[in-house]
């Protein structure tokens, strides 16, 4: 084959084969990209080159195709980043579309823990991007598996920002390791209150916001217990754990209920790149 047929031949093999192909083979709305365990979807940017991965776990009863288009979705690919929104599923479950959260009198079908290992090395592989910064993110039911990883799996993720949702009683003792989380929670939340609340006659408990917050602290070392320092915004209150041992919290507070405040997915698009900047 003569030089200039063979470079050529090389970008076509490139174009047609390489990380961005593959991960436009799947992962829209009507094809979702399959593993083992289940499936999930991904949005590249458009130049088919990822610096990372941003991965979105959705509430109870919603599934990931929804989220494509969510300001997290189109702000993560617009910087960049592969977007990948996995799909919670387990068919005896109250919510068919729900994620295997630890907590006491509950029992799933699939172990979420591993399914989202099985989405995040085939989203790697198809992206591109091993071994490049992953942000884990998740609203409601989401963010409780967000922050169940986060405590049990710390190096799943570079940053966590569960949203909505925290650990469930039986509450752990410890963590397994510092992480840096940002938790963000409507002051007049009323599925998933700061306190937590009971269910089904008591034999399965929300987690305490606070408590699941001070298992996190002492776990990052944070050993003045009160944050380095707070922040106000209109409609927006801040608590910061940045002088930790190891890691770093932050809270936000906003007066809504069960939702993300405005602005939320840019900020946590900030936060993310500012904790990649530090390290």
């Amino acid at each position: 084959m003569k030089p200039r047929m063979f470079f050529w031949a090389a970008f076509v093999s490139a174009t047609l084969f390489g990380p961005a192909a593959q991960a436009r083979d799947c992962g829209n709305a009507e094809t979702p990209c399959v593993v083992d365990r289940g499936t999930y979807h991904m949005a590249m940017p458009e130049d088919g080159q990822a610096k990372g991965i941003v991965m979105h776990l959705h509430g109870a009863g919603t599934q990931g195709k929804g989220l494509l288009k969510s300001g997290l979705g189109r702000g993560a690919v617009e910087r960049g980043y592969a977007f990948v929104a996995p799909d919670g599923y387990h068919p005896n479950s109250r919510f068919v579309r729900n994620w295997s959260v630890r907590a006491k009198g509950t029992s799933f079908e699939r172990d979420d823990a591993a399914f989202l290992r099985d989405v995040l090395a085939d989203a790697q592989a198809k992206a591109g991007v091993a071994d490049m910064p992953v942000l884990l993110a998740g609203f409601s039911r989401g963010g409780s598996m967000v922050w169940d990883i986060a405590c049990d799996d710390p190096g799943f993720a570079m940053a966590y920002a569960p949203m909505a949702g925290a650990l469930w009683d039986d509450l752990p003792d410890s963590c397994t390791a510092p992480v840096n989380l940002f938790h963000t929670h409507g002051w007049n939340d009323r599925t998933v209150p700061l306190e937590g609340r009971s269910l089904r006659g008591g034999t399965v408990i929300q987690g305490d916001v606070w408590a699941s917050l001070k298992i996190l602290r002492e776990t990052n070392g944070c050993d003045a217990r009160q944050p380095e320092r707070n922040s106000f915004e209109p409609e927006r209150w801040l608590r910061h754990w940045t002088d930790c041992a190891a890691g770093r919290i932050e809270l936000m507070l906003h007066p809504g209920g069960h939702g993300a405040p405005r602005g939320w997915a840019t900020r946590m698009l900030d936060w993310f790149e500012t904790v990649q900047a530090d390290l």
